[in-house]
């Protein structure tokens, strides 16, 4: 990481920290001190989303539900990296082995794309950082079906997320929704308890 000066804040990111076992004794041993922002959303969105990332490279994939099931619909199959990410509370469990609670903060997928403002105002709260970036600076870009972000006056075109977000998501049948959403109904509401956050998915 480049070197921080008085007055800065280092920041890294990517997705697979927060599933990796290895990660939070590794970040613990860098930096205890270190705060900790996740970003989270509905686990079976989450899949399906995946999904849609891992076809869009890969067209002759299975199906999401042949994927998601072992034995066509039978018992869920937590070893496809698509549906485990969604555990969301086994994989805080491994974190707060190392890190307390207070050192986390976690965003809601959701309210980031319908009020993306307030997430991220929650965001410079919890860094101890002015609230600079406000609703002013967003706009939402219904090609995209998400809010990009404005920049400073004269200083070009407004920033939107990759060409990899915002893509259209598979059909997946109602059957196949409605089993994932039981199957993680525990896992999220221990999620809640965990957190001390309801996120609305159930």
């Amino acid at each position: 990481m480049p070197r921080t000066l008085d007055g800065q804040i280092t920041m890294e990111k990517t997705p697979s920290y927060f599933v990796t076992q290895e990660a939070p004794r590794r970040i613990h041993g860098m930096s205890p001190d270190t705060k900790l922002i996740v970003v989270v959303r509905n686990p079976v969105t989450r899949a399906i989303s995946d999904y849609a990332q891992t076809l869009s490279k890969t067209p002759g994939l299975p199906s999401f539900r042949a994927l998601a099931f072992r034995h066509g619909l039978g018992p869920v199959d937590t070893a496809w990296s698509a549906v485990r990410i969604g555990l969301y509370a086994q994989h805080l469990d491994n974190w707060l082995r190392y890190f307390p609670l207070s050192h986390f903060l976690f965003v809601s997928g959701e309210r980031l794309v319908s009020d993306p403002a307030g997430e991220v105002g929650r965001v410079q709260d919890f860094l101890g950082l002015k609230r600079v970036v406000t609703d002013k600076h967003f706009y939402f870009n219904a090609t995209k079906g998400f809010p990009c972000l404005k920049k400073a006056q004269g200083s070009g075109r407004p920033r939107c997320l990759g060409k990899s977000k915002g893509r259209p998501h598979p059909r997946v049948p109602e059957a196949v929704v409605q089993r994932l959403q039981a199957f993680y109904r525990p896992f999220n509401r221990k999620f809640y308890q965990m957190t001390g956050q309801d996120f609305g998915w159930d």
